[in-house]
């Protein structure tokens, strides 16, 4: 996987629990299995506590619209989305407070202060590739190179108006072309340029597809790329 770009990806929030849920049952949203490694960290959850975490595939975009259609009748317990959608969800009143512990260590700018989200990681934005299913082209090096014909129908990103890692896609591809929050008009123009090569634009993780060689090359964070 090549880096391009490194950006904050993710904050978890706690929200408003569900007092129908069980004792032993916590509801996360936007927690998939081929997702920064939730599939073993809910396992471990599990083990540890005897809380069961069911798997949730949601994106941030489809959490953020669960939580404001739930907002009188709430279900999720916790919400794990990129911190955009948890500043929206802050706004739209939606989420409750809390400080986990070693709260003090979480850097300023990466929480809110009174708790209603914090960071839990973040990852560098890059080109992931499966080189096999490349059919003996080169790998791609640069935004520019996902433009070259060769590649048509190879390349994927996630859909920038839903999920989060697709919204920091065109703000680094934005950035890297000379735009900046003020102007997006590079990145428009950009993925004015991709649509010519027919990309997949999926909703959710592709993270088994790149695997299959359904989807050769992916716009996605190094913590999956490593997996």
């Amino acid at each position: 996987m090549r880096a391009l770009s490194k950006t904050l990806a993710a904050v978890l929030l706690c929200g408003a629990a569900s007092l129908a849920q069980a004792a032993d049952t916590a509801i996360c949203y936007n927690c998939p299995p081929d997702w920064a490694d939730w599939g073993t960290q809910l396992k471990a959850i599990s083990a540890s506590t005897g809380v069961q975490v069911p798997l949730d595939n949601k994106n941030s975009g489809q959490s953020l619209a669960q939580l404001v259609a739930e907002k009188t009748a709430p279900v999720a317990d916790v919400v794990y989305y990129g911190v955009t959608f948890g500043l929206h969800a802050q706004k739209a009143d939606v989420v409750g407070t809390y400080k986990p512990k070693a709260w003090e260590q979480i850097p300023t700018g990466l929480k809110d202060p009174a708790g209603h989200w914090f960071a839990i990681h973040s990852g560098t934005l890059g080109i992931m590739v499966n080189v096999d299913a490349l059919g003996g082209l080169p790998v791609p090096q640069s935004w520019a190179d996902l433009l070259k014909p060769e590649y048509k129908g190879m390349v994927g990103y996630l859909d920038p108006s839903s999920a989060f890692v697709g919204y920091v896609s065109a703000v680094a591809i934005n950035r890297a072309l000379g735009g900046d929050l003020d102007n997006f008009a590079p990145a428009i123009d950009y993925f004015q340029k991709l649509a010519k090569n027919a990309p997949i634009v999926p909703k959710q993780t592709a993270y088994a597809r790149v695997l299959s060689g359904e989807l050769p090359i992916l716009v996605d964070y190094d913590f999956n790329a490593y997996r």
